[in-house]
């Protein structure tokens, strides 16, 4: 089976504007039935795939004899899971597996999650080779979290996955669970804590399996020996430094370790001793110095050697620490970082304390409030008042996290800002579509393509966007609705934008019969 890119790569010219016409709003329900019954699999696969269908469609795909027709819509990220699992049972294995790895999604989104009643299903009837890939990001959170107490073996089995932050009880009770292959996997799990069996495991050469035991598992006095005597690989002694296992002795040599890079991991330990506390605080490294900055555990004497240290990394760092006033964040020389990128993070599980997030707002300090502005729940009162904000990054990261960011703050954000995951902010809720036309002349190309989204663009700026020179503003200003019936006709036979001149909105109902002719005939099924 050729992938979507190779099916999409051999499509020619008018499959390409079918495909554009599959895609077109305008499109009556009808012809959308008529391209998934005759159309060729390049049609079917951005049909089924890439547009919110309407339900009368939706039964035809489910229905549709063609495995690879249905398999498109298992891993459309556009509808509703509740119907991308209407193909739970689908009788043949492709198309489950696809469903099971769901849809194809541009960072930062992720799937929807699927009903949990499916996910059991999937879990309870699906071969174990099916559930991998992205398929755990379809499971939500709460089903996540029931999954070690389930009634269900196999799923039970599948919350084994989260064994280390499982409590002491639940573990308990999977060691000891009715099931086998539950009880086998549990203790395969607990296994990893048992220092004499992580021991034995320890592979004697640099590979995956050493590196994942040295950093995360319970290591025994003769494994922490041997890496301090005769590390087998340089990273040895690094990966048994964030170990949360080492032994006291152990982190006190590793904090007077020659490499500053151990240093500077020691330095972020949470059983860090007051003694080589003092003593990272005066590092010759300005990195090891940088990281014992960030512990919440510094006493006044740390603090006030910190917040005058002469490398600006240092004094940036101990800038933010919560023991401080505002009035002494203001002693501090402290330089804010510009060149950070200002992105999408994802809602915690656990919400963050509200007066923390408060007190974080309303700080003299850009870097707190940028914390703030990540903060999926912040309170109106909040969101206004950092919305106005003077600084670029708190501004931006409230856009692109708050799902009631306003409409100025997303376009001003979109306009001011050039970093990763820009585009991001045009998928936000409240993103403006009026006004937009102003842009058609901008330099920036991707402030140009906004004139695309404004309904009231002038047929005579979307025409001279079509020719361009970038080509994602080409091809979002050939599908504008404005664009001159004349200029979508002469698209329509370009190579390039066929594809968007069929998906145009205003294209009237006698070109759309005549684009469903492939040489004077019916399209026929293809593949």
């Amino acid at each position: 089976m050729p992938t979507p890119e190779q099916i999409w790569a051999d499509a020619d010219l008018p499959t390409r504007r079918l495909a554009g016409l599959a895609l077109n709003p305008s499109v009556p329900e009808s012809i959308l039935l008529r391209l998934l019954s005759d159309a060729p699999l390049a049609a079917r696969m951005v049909l089924c795939r890439d547009r919110i269908l309407p339900d009368n469609v939706v039964d035809a795909v489910i229905e549709h004899p063609d495995t690879y027709t249905r398999s498109f819509f298992a891993r459309n990220s556009h509808v509703d899971p509740a119907q991308r699992v209407r193909l739970l049972d689908d009788p043949e294995w492709f198309v489950r597996a696809h469903l099971a790895e769901g849809p194809r999604v541009a960072a930062p989104a992720r799937p929807r999650p699927l009903p949990d009643e499916a996910v059991v299903h999937m879990i309870s009837t699906y071969d174990d080779e099916l559930l991998g890939g992205s398929f755990y990001q379809q499971i939500s959170t709460g089903l996540r979290r029931a999954m070690p107490t389930h009634p269900i073996a196999k799923v039970r089995r599948w919350g084994v996955g989260g064994w280390a932050s499982l409590p002491a009880d639940m573990r308990a009770a999977l060691l000891a669970d009715p099931d086998g292959e539950v009880r086998e996997t549990a203790q395969r799990h607990a296994r990893l804590q048992d220092p004499a069996w992580v021991e034995s495991a320890l592979p004697d050469r640099p590979c995956h399996a050493r590196t994942d035991l040295l950093l995360h598992r319970a290591l025994s006095r003769a494994v922490v020996d041997g890496v301090l005597a005769r590390p087998v690989g340089k990273d040895d002694k690094a990966m048994i430094a964030v170990n949360p296992t080492l032994p006291p002795d152990a982190v006190v040599v590793l904090a007077a370790d020659s490499d500053p890079e151990i240093r500077g991991r020691i330095a972020q330990r949470a059983d860090l001793g007051p003694a080589e506390c003092r003593a990272l605080v005066a590092d010759p490294d300005p990195d090891v110095r940088t990281q014992v900055a960030y512990r919440a555990d510094l006493g006044p004497a740390e603090l006030r050697t910190l917040m005058t240290d002469p490398h600006p990394d240092v004094r940036l760092a101990v800038s933010l620490h919560p023991a401080l006033s505002e009035d002494e964040r203001a002693q501090i020389d402290y330089q804010v970082p510009m060149d950070h990128p200002f992105v999408f993070h994802p809602a915690p599980e656990v919400p963050r304390d509200h007066e923390t997030i408060r007190r974080d707002a309303l700080s003299h300090h850009p870097l707190l409030r940028r914390q703030a502005a990540r903060d999926h729940l912040l309170p109106p009162d909040l969101v206004a008042r950092l919305a106005a904000d003077d600084d670029l990054g708190v501004r931006v990261l409230l856009a692109q996290n708050h799902p009631d960011a306003p409409a100025p703050l997303l376009l001003r954000s979109f306009l001011e800002y050039t970093g990763p995951e820009r585009s991001h902010l045009t998928t936000r809720p409240n993103f403006p579509t009026n006004g937009l036309a102003a842009f058609a002349d901008h330099q920036d190309p991707e402030v140009r393509a906004l004139a695309a989204r404004d309904p009231e663009t002038e047929p005579t700026a979307a025409e001279r966007l079509t020719q361009d020179p970038k080509y994602a503003v080409r091809a979002a200003a050939t599908r504008h609705p404005n664009l001159p019936q004349s200029r979508l006709a002469v698209l329509l036979d370009d190579e390039e934008l066929a594809h968007d001149a069929a998906a145009n909105a205003a294209l009237d109902l006698d070109t759309i019969h005549r684009l469903l002719k492939t040489d004077g005939r019916q399209v026929r099924p293809q593949a």
